[in-house]
């Protein structure tokens, strides 16, 4: 297959537009189609010269007061949806110009765009060796917008009364933490999942959610992206987490909700490549939170908040709360290569798998650990240079969503120490640990630590301050 170089030259624009304004005269936007209990979002994409795209988002499970809903509303934040969505179609050839031919953006909105492309595209870029070509090189984004689509970037009061939270569940220790610190606001609360997947939907019912508190989403591929990927065009990671804030600010605007509590802690600003800005994480980092929620108040509904719960602890303190609610250990899953399979579980050979054993081995190895994961990860020889990676020993911290290199170095001395005090053998990848690396204080605060640099709600922050400083 060509490289980057030779599809810019060969395929150099792409374009985002409406997709009944290619076979309908009438000068409507109508990327959204639905009824009261379903809402389909059909975009329109085109890498020209080489493939069209009519990727789609459904969202089902809502019960919808249009009445009380601005539908120039709806369809400025689905065109929004749409600027995230299309990431993952342009870095196929990467075509210098986009264009954006169905809504209209500011001078400030295409800069914003640029910059979430740019560092969303981190793991992508480096994999693909471009991570140094500078952001207006990459990329060139041109508003060409129709009158008719003009209305887009601005936003319509709404009748709705706002009030409660929506919670994304992704399945993992994480969103199982956020549920069981919003047990008290239960009633209020919806939570939205993207997929329907057995892991999310086990948690959302052991946390007290009934069917009717639970929105659904399908987000489906355009298969002529899979093809070009089989064939070999450029692929790799791209901001998931902003294409989930944008569905979940949509889905929360229609349900009348006031809060978006996501499930982001402080550990994901890390850059995977030391001295880069190049984050695996980066639509999950507090720079993206606040600039997230910046572009909500100047350029949509600002009625809902969006924020992280989790954004003032660290992997290890929520760990630690994980590890005392039993009740989701046996249902909970993190593991990217396992969801692909039914049922889904931890492959426990990957990145992810050893991460989560390693954060919760000072407080549930070895039994309990075991038994959750099936396997005793810490003598699996053969993920022992993943093991020096997540260490940060290796040249670059594995591109996954998994914790700091203090976090992990804290965890295995921990570990080590419960060990030795009990005088128990230690397994192979402890073990080469204690010989080659040196053990890290664990007398520290990194328990108790609480970083002020979040945007959690007051009537929020209390019952989280308590979880961990009480403790």
């Amino acid at each position: 297959m060509e490289n980057f170089e030779e599809l810019r030259k060969k395929y150099k624009c792409f374009i985002f537009d409406d997709l009944l304004n290619k076979s309908s005269s009438k000068n409507d936007y109508k990327i959204i189609e639905g009824n009261n209990d379903t809402i389909t979002i059909t975009f329109y994409f085109e890498i020209m010269g080489l493939k069209k795209f009519t990727p789609t988002i459904e969202i089902s499970k809502l019960n919808i007061d249009f009445d009380h809903i601005n539908i120039k509303t709806l369809k400025a934040i689905a065109f929004n949806m749409g600027m995230i969505e299309l990431i993952s179609y342009w870095k196929a050839a990467c075509p210098k110009r986009i264009i954006i031919e169905c809504g209209k953006l500011t001078e400030e909105q295409i800069d914003w765009f640029k910059k979430i492309y740019y560092n969303g595209l981190g793991e992508f870029r480096y994999i693909n060796h471009i991570e140094k070509i500078p952001m207006d090189e990459l990329f060139e984004i041109e508003c060409n917008c129709r009158p008719e689509y003009a209305n887009t970037s601005n936003y319509v009061e709404t009748s709705l009364d706002y009030k409660g939270a929506l919670i994304p569940v992704g399945g993992g220790k994480d969103s199982c933490v956020t549920l069981e610190l919003l047990k008290e606001h239960k009633k209020d609360n919806l939570c939205l999942v993207i997929g329907d997947k057995t892991p999310q939907l086990k948690a959302i019912k052991k946390a007290g959610y009934k069917d009717n508190q639970i929105i659904h989403i399908k987000r489906t591929i355009d298969k002529r992206l899979l093809e070009l990927n089989e064939k070999g065009f450029l692929n790799g990671h791209t901001p998931f987490s902003a294409m989930l804030a944008f569905t979940s600010y949509f889905v929360a605007y229609l349900a009348g909700k006031r809060y978006i509590a996501i499930s982001n802690e402080q550990s994901s600003n890390e850059s995977n490549v030391k001295g880069e800005k190049i984050n695996h994480q980066y639509s999950k980092s507090f720079e993206f939170e606040e600039d997230f929620r910046w572009y909500v108040n100047n350029y949509l509904e600002d009625k809902v908040e969006y924020f992280s719960m989790l954004r003032p602890l660290n992997e290890l303190q929520i760990a630690k709360l994980f590890s005392e609610m039993k009740k989701y250990h046996k249902i909970f899953r993190s593991c990217n290569k396992g969801s692909k399979e039914i049922p889904w579980k931890w492959c426990c050979n990957c990145p992810k798998c050893l991460f989560v054993f390693i954060i919760l081995s000072p407080f549930l190895y070895k039994k309990k650990l075991v038994k959750i994961f099936k396997n005793d990860l810490y003598e699996n020889k053969n993920l022992l240079e993943t093991f020096i990676g997540l260490c940060g020993y290796g040249e670059v911290k594995p591109f996954e969503c998994v914790g700091t290199y203090e976090e992990v170095n804290y965890a295995i001395s921990k570990t080590i120490k419960n060990l030795e005090q009990e005088e128990k053998e230690l397994p192979y990848l402890l073990k080469y640990y204690k010989e080659n690396y040196k053990l890290v204080d664990t007398n520290t605060n990194i328990e108790k630590r609480y970083n002020e640099e979040n945007n959690v709600p007051k009537k929020f922050d209390t019952e989280l301050r308590k979880a961990i400083l009480d403790d």
